[in-house]
């Protein structure tokens, strides 16, 4: 493996992340709907750094399995518990690749009707999509590699690794 990403680069990267939020939201409150399982560490180092009201929830997307490549076919495994009906909602997504996860996602969090649905996701594949989806908080943009480490995994291995690395 190679390292692509310190913890410290991307702590400072959360921190300009987190500080656009409260900007762009200052004065409402927001539910920060974390992808689980790969967002659970993006999304609690940045909602530290959240200052304005924030409520937490979870979804969960397969999509992967144990392969190291999309399916394509996405279920839901896991609804958001609170209501998302006229609130302003962030979705805090590891990785977009191919694109298909999160519009998928972004569709069916967009039935519950939100005031506004926004997504957050700390790394950026855009060489790999397959369907339009353009994130609106993007911490870094990345080539065409299989990444691990801060919550991204390979066959469940890799999470807790501090910085996100390149497998070779």
């Amino acid at each position: 493996m190679k390292r692509l990403f310190t913890e410290k680069q991307i702590q400072t990267r959360i921190a300009a992340l987190a500080r656009r939020i409260n900007r762009d939201y200052s004065g409402r409150e927001i539910i920060l709907v974390g992808v689980l399982k790969g967002a659970f560490i993006f999304l609690a180092d940045l909602s530290r750094r959240i200052k304005i009201p924030a409520k937490i929830d979870f979804v969960r997307a397969a999509s992967y399995g144990t392969e190291t490549c999309s399916s394509g076919k996405v279920r839901l495994t896991k609804k958001p518990e609170l209501s998302l009906k006229g609130r302003d909602v962030v979705i805090v997504e590891d990785i977009i690749d191919t694109g298909v996860t999160l519009k998928f996602l972004h569709r069916c969090l967009r039935a519950r009707r939100p005031r506004s649905l926004t997504v957050a996701t700390l790394l950026d594949k855009p060489s790999r999509r397959k369907v339009a989806f353009k994130a609106d908080y993007v911490g870094f943009v990345i080539p065409d590699y299989f990444v691990v480490g801060y919550g991204l995994d390979c066959a469940e291995e890799h999470r807790n690794l501090r910085g996100i690395y390149r497998v070779k």
